[in-house]
């Protein structure tokens, strides 16, 4: 029996964010779209899980309001929906005691965190930092950076942990100080949404805007191989079913080392160099539903000395039944990191004691995920940090593209994600201007 050749003009491979968006705005400029994605769910690090009026993200999510990721998501014509969270009720800890968490000039003045020349020099670091130019420090690791710039060591501790909670990364010996500044600075001009019922709702509004932009989406279709002619040139995919289809281009939104492993010989094209340079950004995660909050007012607290990070993220956002709580509490683990699970588990537990005593006595859900990767690639300092990445086109293998928050210079984790999938969209969109254009 003849089975008939299956084409779309492009496929992406990849149903989580990067992936929706790319597809949608590839479909929007009039091209026929197919995107495969191997799980039952689209949204990979998106997804929330709903329990009992609970809404349970993967671990601790935020949306920077000044960011690339917003502007895309409105684009596209999807709202974010949430609220910024309150700096009050917030703690620092430093050898298991509660300081008052300096994140202003009030409570920098009044914290126990430092001494009074600490403070004068972390006041004027943090009054100073917005005016930083990045750039020429994306080649800087943040330890040189703060060991150049910051004389008590106190103060490079904090400056540490600011680092920390708003990159989600443990390296500072290898992180690019450019990187790490910059994404401070986001934090700082214009903080962070906590999106009611988790991130979820921008998965779902990216999959109704993909839909109604005629993308044909399938799930549970696993793609085995980027299939490419006798010049490189990608000419379509090969599933795990044994279907082919046949594109002009495909977008791979997924890892670095799943692109690689989808592309035959990919030593000669960049993909196995990108995939052998990644150190991906992990973390421990434990995700705690409450029936009542028993400290109302702590609502916050980040590790000075260990990297550990504590949320109330219901304080700020509809996560949680009336009277519940729900408690984001996180370990932003090194690269090299050896601490067993067991070990990890008993740290966030024991942040989740000092905080909020009496938890055990009110758990209604508790979810553990011991080694999250939360970003594909650490920005190296060695690599040139966000500006470093490689951008959607991979050399060596014409009509291939890459998407995800390890790709293109704009931001960090969903920021970059959303970013590169509208670059690449963008150069396949122009792409395809310039050959009609040739062919007229």
């Amino acid at each position: 029996m003849h089975v008939p050749e299956l084409r779309s003009e492009i496929i992406v491979i990849g149903g989580g964010v990067a992936g929706l968006a790319a597809a949608s705005f590839i479909s929007r400029a009039g091209k026929s779209v197919t995107l495969f994605e191997q799980s039952h769910a689209l949204g990979g690090r998106a997804q929330t899980k709903q329990q009992d009026g609970y809404f349970l993200n993967l671990g601790p999510h935020a949306l920077y309001r000044g960011g690339r990721a917003i502007e895309v998501l409105r684009e596209l014509g999807v709202e974010p929906k949430g609220k910024v969270p309150s700096v009050s009720g917030a703690f620092a800890i430093k050898d298991g005691v509660k300081h008052t968490f300096p994140a202003g000039a009030v409570s920098l003045l009044t914290t126990s965190l430092f001494g009074l020349s600490a403070k004068l020099e972390a006041g004027r670091l943090l009054a100073t930092i917005g005016k930083i130019e990045t750039g020429p420090l994306m080649n800087i690791s943040v330890r040189e950076w703060l060991d150049r710039n910051v004389s008590y060591r106190e103060v490079q501790d904090f400056i540490l942990a600011a680092f920390r909670v708003a990159t989600y990364t443990n390296a500072p010996d290898l992180m690019s100080a450019g990187t790490a500044i910059e994404q401070l600075k986001k934090a700082q001009d214009k903080s962070v949404l906590y999106l009611d019922e988790g991130w979820q709702t921008l998965v779902n509004g990216l999959r109704e805007v993909a839909l109604n932009s005629g993308v044909a989406i399938e799930t549970e279709a696993r793609v085995e191989a980027v299939t490419r002619d006798a010049s490189g040139t990608v000419n379509g995919v090969r599933l795990a079913d044994g279907r082919a289809m046949r594109a002009s281009s495909v977008v791979i939104a997924a890892s670095p080392s799943v692109a690689a492993s989808l592309v035959r010989d990919a030593e000669r094209t960049s993909l196995a160099r990108w995939a052998d340079e990644t150190i991906p950004v992990r973390a421990a995660c434990f995700d705690v539903a409450l029936s009542r909050l028993p400290a109302p007012r702590a609502t916050f607290a980040l590790g000075i000395d260990r990297p550990l990070y504590l949320s109330v993220h219901s304080a700020t956002a509809k996560l949680a039944p009336e009277g519940g709580a729900l408690i984001q509490v996180a370990k932003y683990l090194e690269p090299n990191h050896r601490d067993s699970a067991q070990t990890v588990e008993h740290e966030l537990e024991g942040l989740l004691d000092l905080i909020q005593p009496g938890w055990r006595d009110v758990i209604v859900h508790r979810r553990f995920l011991p080694d999250m990767i939360v970003m594909n690639a650490l920005p190296l300092a060695s690599l040139g940090g966000t500006q470093g990445r490689p951008g959607p086109e991979v050399p060596g293998a014409p009509g291939l593209f890459v998407a995800g928050d390890w790709v293109g210079g704009q931001g960090l984790l969903v920021d970059a994600a959303l970013a590169s999938a509208k670059a690449a969209a963008n150069k396949i969109v122009e792409g395809a201007a310039l050959e009609i254009a040739a062919v007229a």
